[in-house]
């Protein structure tokens, strides 16, 4: 069984370094076999110059195909896989086609995993972690009113004026900008067109406690279901949401007014000279963190309030965003190694066992991680 890891950008190099080490069998595919020799040559010589043919031509069934590739890749890898009676993984969000690929997948008895990285992926441990915890509580009644609230953010370690630094192409960020989003709030579905019109603020609980501008991004709602909430549970808010530091909103109004009118030529020279204005360098750490909250009130008030934090940043090790995408990725891969995954198109696990297995992995690559009981 042997893993075909597609890309070695700067998210893919700790959990593919990981799966190297620990003696799998690992084909590294990159479209330049120069910067895969880079990243990994001291532990592997099986290197090989990415192409779809190729690729298809060495897949054998019950392969592991991992996509680090950019998103229009992945459907295109997945039916690869399909066709071979291989697997598939990827960090990034399950698409609607790739949604489509369920049934086949079923049939071939092959797994098809994605949002198995940092977000999606971590935070949809912590998800599930907390809705079994305040399922098993004897606090759990239907009349209670929900608010479950999710928000991570890439930030830099050291904050600049800019308050943001980028570890990649900007290009992404700016077009999610113009993305609109859809989340509850007071017990109904709240759609925004940009996030810079629904910006808030979130108090994270962090050993010293920091306050950051936070905002809903994608559609929240098909969450509710994905994390197991019971349909009869009272949903007052839920969202789903990117965290800033603070002063971002204020920092970036410039470019909020350019993303507006922009066209797509105008958002790639903006990206460029974003690029190379506030790209990290080299020896410059990278933060992450992750907030991840459910609380239940009754008439009287709260009664029960729980929050899954991660703060994590980049180290004489790697990065932050590269240890806490990849590696999950890496998990992933191992889980339907070991027989642990179902057959279809799949996110990140549910399972209890699974769920803590992997959040305790997530808590050597973090500097701090902890669940915080705020009742």
């Amino acid at each position: 069984m042997t893993i075909h890891w597609c890309g070695t950008g700067l998210s893919a190099i700790p959990g593919l370094r990981r799966l190297i080490a620990a003696g799998h069998a690992v084909t590294v595919w990159n479209r330049t076999e120069e910067k895969a020799r880079t990243a990994v040559g001291d532990l592997t010589d099986r290197i090989r110059t990415f192409d779809r043919d190729s690729l298809a031509d060495a897949v054998q069934p019950e392969d592991v195909i991992v996509s680090m590739l950019p998103g229009d890749w992945h459907v295109p890898l997945a039916e690869l896989a399909l066709a071979r009676g291989a697997h598939f993984v990827s960090s990034s969000y399950i698409t609607p086609q790739m949604r489509a690929l369920h049934a086949k997948a079923q049939i071939k008895g092959v797994s098809l995993v994605g949002e198995v990285g940092l977000d999606p992926g971590i935070d949809h441990l912590m998800a599930h972690a907390l809705v079994s915890d305040y399922r098993a509580s004897p606090r759990c009644d239907a009349s209670n009113a929900l608010n479950f609230h999710s928000y991570c953010g890439g930030i830099p370690k050291h904050p600049t004026a800019f308050r943001y630094k980028f570890s990649w192409s900007p290009l992404g960020v700016l077009k999610a900008l113009n993305s609109p989003s859809q989340s509850i709030r007071d017990y109904r579905p709240y759609k925004v067109d940009r996030p810079w019109e629904a910006l808030g603020q979130y108090r994270a609980p962090l050993p010293e406690p920091e306050t950051f501008e936070v905002y809903p991004n994608r559609d929240s709602l098909p969450f509710i279901e994905e994390y197991r909430f019971d349909p009869t549970w009272r949903v007052e808010s839920f969202v789903r949401g990117t965290l800033r530091l603070n002063g971002w909103a204020a920092a970036w109004q410039p470019v909020f007014e350019e993303v507006e009118t922009a066209g797509e030529d105008r958002l790639r020279n903006l990206s460029d000279r974003l690029w190379a204005e506030h790209a990290y360098s080299s020896d410059e750490p990278d933060r992450v963190v992750m907030c991840v909250s459910l609380s239940a009130s009754d008439a009287s008030g709260p009664v029960w309030h729980k929050t899954h934090v991660m703060d994590a940043w980049g180290d004489a090790r790697d990065s932050a965003m590269a240890r806490l995408v990849s590696v999950p990725v890496s998990l992933a891969v191992e889980a339907i190694q070991a027989g642990q995954l179902s057959a279809g198109v799949q996110a990140a696990p549910s399972d209890p066992v699974m769920v803590t297995q992997w959040l305790a992995e997530v808590g050597r690559l973090a500097q701090h991680m902890a669940v915080v009981d705020h009742s």
